[in-house]
């Protein structure tokens, strides 16, 4: 336990954070969601909100990423865990799963907003 309360206390420290904040996937940065590196997440407007699916398999998750889960993720704050296709799992937010653009190459790159009109940042 002690150990757990280090790496916590290291990973917030100079931040307000608590344990809650420090396990969610993705936090808000200049009105749109990004991963713990800062790197943005979108959708995919051919998902269905709330289905538990991805319809970005394939060689579309080459291209899109999409924002894994631990095994052990638990849902909160907004934030669900869906099954993908082929098994492993992915953060979803308000029922929309959560992906990243290959293009993006660093943080605050936006290259895949409206791309194809049917990819958009995640807010």
């Amino acid at each position: 336990m002690k150990m757990h309360l280090t790496i916590a206390a290291l990973l917030c420290a100079g931040v307000t954070c608590t344990a809650a904040a420090a396990s969610l996937p993705a936090m808000q940065k200049d009105g749109v969601l990004v991963d713990k590196a800062g790197m943005t997440l979108y959708t995919f407007d051919k998902d269905a909100a709330n289905s538990g699916k991805s319809a970005c398999n394939g060689d579309c998750a080459e291209y899109w990423p999409p924002l894994a889960a631990g095994e052990y993720a638990k849902a909160s704050e907004g934030f669900s865990v869906i099954t993908r296709d082929d098994g492993k799992k992915q953060w979803a937010y308000k029922g929309k799963p959560l992906y990243h653009f290959r293009a993006d190459k660093k943080p605050g790159d936006k290259n895949g907003d409206n791309k194809k009109n049917v990819w958009h940042v995640a807010k």
